[in-house]
């Protein structure tokens, strides 16, 4: 499933009626080193700026994993809050949502679309995401990890 290839038995979805958002916000404030702590209204506030993904079980509807891209859907985009719920982990999902994220963006010619990861690397270079190639011409403002 390293191409991304969505396993049987569940499905994705941008339609944002279907993010669970209070599910959502426990696990990115509960189960996450980037969102410990991230209070509901910030998390609400987050989604509303976003498009957001899900991936769901196809039988029961319930949500198993997460993540938001921010963009102008014209020149960049920023992937983030990926997350998959521990009991659907070692599946694919995650492999398969930003696969779907990735295809979905495709049709903007999007200059690049950007994330961060502590530890997940394996799983953004399974679809073609590499590290930046010149770093110092990077910079931040604000909280660094």
């Amino acid at each position: 499933m390293g191409n991304g290839e969505l396993p049987g038995g569940y499905e994705i979805s941008a339609d944002p009626a279907r993010i669970d958002a209070a599910r959502v916000h426990a696990w990115l404030s509960e189960d996450t080193y980037w969102a410990r702590g991230r209070t509901r209204e910030k998390q609400d506030a987050a989604i509303a700026g976003s498009l957001n993904f899900g991936v769901y079980d196809s039988a029961s509807g319930e949500q198993c994993a997460y993540a938001r891209v921010i963009t102008d859907k014209t020149t960049f985009a920023w992937l983030c809050d990926v997350y998959v719920a521990p009991a659907a982990r070692g599946k694919g999902l995650g492999t398969a949502l930003v696969a779907a994220i990735r295809d979905h963006l495709a049709p903007h010619g999007l200059r690049r679309i950007l994330l961060a990861t502590a530890d997940a690397q394996g799983v953004y270079a399974k679809v073609g995401f590499t590290p930046i190639e010149k770093p110092e011409q990077w910079m931040v403002l604000g909280l660094q990890m």
